[in-house]
């Protein structure tokens, strides 16, 4: 439970480990204590300081897909330039290409579909006080990911692109909360607009906390939003701004990754349905290649909407949570009708 909470792997843990006990921590130490071995007395002392403290702040992983629409041309380009390997999970199936973006955040990579979509994954580890603190954080930071992505797919497609959205996923492992004030905070973690001004005044930190306070005291219960938590094991929420996920036993909670790789698919599917919509508004044929056209998204239809035969009861809440708040079935349903009558 204290890996967990710290958010490291057991190769990280272990070295974390090392450097306290100063003696040589295997991996594989690591997950038998996990499993089945009771650990030395010096390894329960020294795990206490790497676990982080749930008493006095809020300890998030933030998790921000930053989607962009590249092109299905500029696939080989990016792959060969930014020497991306081929993997496939993230969409069924469907291969995609990944890479390492260096030099932000605690780690960023860059997904791309050979739809000609891109998401970039940027995770950053925060400590707050309060959710208004995380949300000015993640209003403010917003148009900063938004320009720094833009200029960097630019720079690699030698284009103009310009990212469409951030969508926030938070890993909450760490919560000054219990019992039903728990369950709201996390909810406002998941929808944080409404303690934040829309211009982010320079009061806005006084009133946010203030209207925090009181939702903490009376409820927060927006109509829209999804949960996928399970009793005893996590609290989780969905909405259309963003996901939330807060594992109370880290041993049998949905790991962190699964949670990652299905929003990346998600939003992927989401930033290209969103882009053959709007050209369509526009009046304009979208520019789709023959392999990914109506049927093409029936196939990611079934998969995103259709239980799959060896998933876990939790993972078939999450898939529905994410998928519904998100609007994704209709928005799939229209971009389906729109490559049919241009006979993609």
């Amino acid at each position: 439970m204290a890996r967990s909470a710290s958010g490291l792997s057991p190769t990280e843990f272990a070295a974390a480990l090392t450097d306290l006990l100063g003696r040589a921590v295997q991996p594989g130490h690591v997950t038998s204590w996990e499993q089945k071995a009771t650990p030395p007395g010096d390894v329960l002392m020294a795990i206490s300081s790497l676990a982080p403290s749930t008493a006095r702040s809020l300890g998030v992983r933030s998790h921000k897909f930053i989607a962009a629409h590249v092109g299905h041309a500029r696939v080989e380009q990016l792959v060969a330039d930014l020497e991306l390997e081929q993997v496939t999970g993230y969409l069924g199936r469907t291969p995609c290409y990944i890479g390492p973006i260096a030099d932000i955040g605690q780690h960023c990579s860059l997904v791309l579909f050979p739809t000609g979509t891109v998401i970039i994954h940027l995770l950053e580890d925060l400590d707050v006080p309060d959710v208004t603190s995380l949300a000015l954080w993640r209003y403010q930071t917003y148009p900063e990911n938004l320009e720094w992505a833009g200029r960097f797919l630019s720079e690699a497609t030698d284009g103009d692109i310009t990212p469409a959205y951030v969508l926030s996923a938070y890993w909450v492992y760490a919560a000054p909360w219990t019992g039903s004030t728990l369950d709201t905070g996390l909810r406002l973690i998941c929808a944080p607009r409404v303690l934040v001004d829309r211009d982010i005044t320079d009061t806005a930190q006084a009133s946010g906390e203030q209207a925090e306070q009181e939702l903490l005291d009376a409820g927060f219960h927006p109509p829209e939003m999804r949960g996928f938590g399970s009793p005893g094991v996590s609290s989780a929420w969905a909405s259309w701004s963003g996901v939330v996920y807060h594992p109370h036993d880290p041993l049998r909670c949905l790991p962190e990754n699964d949670l990652v790789r299905f929003e990346i698919g998600a939003q992927a599917m989401w930033a290209f349905t969103a882009y053959v919509n709007e050209q369509i508004e526009l009046g304009v044929d979208p520019d789709v290649c023959p392999e990914h056209g109506w049927r093409f998204l029936r196939s990611m239809r079934s998969f995103l909407l259709m239980p799959r035969p060896q998933e876990t009861g939790q993972h078939q809440q999450m898939r529905e949570a994410i998928v519904h708040s998100s609007g994704l079935p209709a928005q799939l349903d229209i971009a389906m009708e729109a490559l049919k009558e241009t006979s993609n």
